[in-house]
This record gives structure tokens, sequence and C-alpha cells, in this order.
């Protein structure tokens, strides 16, 4: 995939680059796989904001993609690569032997026409899902399961790939996008290769209008507000934040305070991720 630039003919359009949607085989999605997507506006479902900044943008559905790929032994082939408008990857639709029709993540390098099959018998190609213990020592990972059955769960977006290190005893060792060695069940199901649309990462949206559509509404700076609307308000003149640090609209710590509560899940991380990743 390759990302374009447009021609300035508008200031907002003068550094604005886009997709060239030149891997997306299929513009309409399938009707059966489709659910409606609700707008919450960020709100729970008391009513209040839970999550600020959101509201209006594009009118979407939600494709149903199959993280569990419970599939053993059937064989599907790709019959298209589609966009979806929920997250940064592509989607590949697989046609199952069995008649059965199903989304799943598109990884790099599938194209329309290949076989894909899930299973521990599965061979070890892009796109093919196998449990870790039946996965080679080094390959490239993605769609991984956290617990058996549960569907995948981590490294799911553009361009995410994880990296099967070592194996011992129940669990095997996976070096995670951001760095981090992580302790997996061994029969946890995960899929071969890296997430596709490589370039997600380097498109600029170029105005607020874009930012609009994907539903995300303007953010202020705290230090352009009031001291009563927020911590870092008030002065005369820039200042800045002081100590004791960063906070929150709410006066909590922020932007690098350690919030992590599961201790139950520590014993699983070998290392934590490097701060270069962060």
């Amino acid at each position: 995939m390759a990302v374009k630039k447009y021609k300035p003919v508008t200031p907002g359009m003068r550094d604005m680059t886009g997709y060239t949607f030149e891997e997306i085989t299929k513009s309409t999605p399938e009707r059966a796989l489709l659910v409606k997507k609700t707008a919450r506006g960020g709100r729970n479902a008391q009513g209040r904001v839970t999550v600020r900044h959101r509201g209006g943008g594009a009118r979407r559905y939600i494709r149903i993609v199959d993280f569990k790929r419970e599939k053993h032994g059937i064989p599907a082939k790709v019959a298209a690569v589609e966009y979806d408008p929920n997250r940064t990857a592509r989607l590949a639709l697989l046609f199952y032997a069995d008649g059965e029709k199903r989304y799943i993540i598109s990884p790099l390098d599938l194209k329309v026409g290949d076989a894909v099959m899930s299973g521990p018998n599965a061979e070890i190609r892009p796109g093919n899902a196998l449990p870790i213990s039946n996965i080679p020592i080094g390959t490239l990972i993605h769609n991984i399961e956290v617990k058996e059955g549960k569907g995948a769960q981590l490294v799911r977006s553009a361009g995410g790939a994880a990296q099967l290190l070592a194996k011992e005893g129940d669990f095997a060792q996976i070096r995670m996008p951001s760095g981090e060695v992580r302790l997996i069940h061994q029969v946890c199901y995960a899929t071969i290769g890296q997430v596709g649309n490589l370039d997600h990462s380097n498109v600029k949206l170029g105005k607020a209008g874009r930012k609009r559509h994907m539903g995300i509404r303007p953010t202020v700076r705290g230090t352009a507000m009031s001291p009563r609307d927020h911590p870092h308000g008030g002065g005369e003149g820039r200042q800045p934040v002081g100590l004791p640090g960063p906070k929150s609209p709410w006066g909590k710590p922020t932007l690098g305070k350690k919030t992590r509560r599961n201790k139950k899940t520590d014993q699983y991380i070998v290392r934590r991720r490097s701060k270069t990743n962060r």
C-alpha cells in the first residue's frame, strides 16, 4: 500500500496525505456480516461522559470479525480485501469450503485467491492460525489469544507484529510491538504474519475536518484554561506545568504516571516495554 499526496488547492490540503486504496478489491461490505453501530458520544450507560472529545463523525457499521478462528481444518479462500472504518487494518473476506463467509484481519502479502486455514495442522504461512505450540520459534505473529478460546486480543492494529522468542514448559515468550516480552500459554492461538496496511502511520490528516469525520471533537489545552477549569490554567503569560508534575482536569497525576493495577498478570511479564517504543 502506498500513500498519496494531494494537490494543494486549499491551505488544508497543503500537507494532507491519504491512502491509495490499491489493495482494496471490494467497495461494499458483506451485508450478512454487518451490525449497526450506535453512536454514544463517549457516554456510558448512565449517560455520563466517560471519554472526552468524542461525538459526531461519519456513520459507520460494525463488521463482524472472526477473532476466534475456530473453524479448524476447513480450508477457505480469500474472496476480497476490504476497508474497515472501525480499525486501522484491512479486512480479508474468506469463503470457506462449507459455504460460510467470515472476515479476518488481513495480514501483509495476503492476496485474493490465497488459501487460508486454521487448526493445529495448518501450514506456516500468512493468514493461517495455529496454536503457539505448533509455531516455529522466530516466527512473526499477530492476533494473539490471551485466554484459550476467547479470541485474539493482542497485536491487531495496522503494521503490528509480535515475535515468538522461546518456549518453556506450558508457556511461550513473545516479544510485543512495544518491546515488552510476555508469557502466553502455548495452547492459545495466533495468526502467522504481520498485520497489513503498513503505511497507516505515514498518513497526515492535514485539516481539523478529517479529525471530526473520525468522531473526535476539539481538545483544549489545560494551559489555555482558567485556574478554576484546569490545574494548569491561569497566570500572566505562558507558565510551565510546574511541580509536582502534570495533572488531569480533576487534579490526578498524568502523562507518565503508572496506572497498572493488575498484579495477577505481573507474573506473565518477563520484561517491561522499552522506553524508545512508548
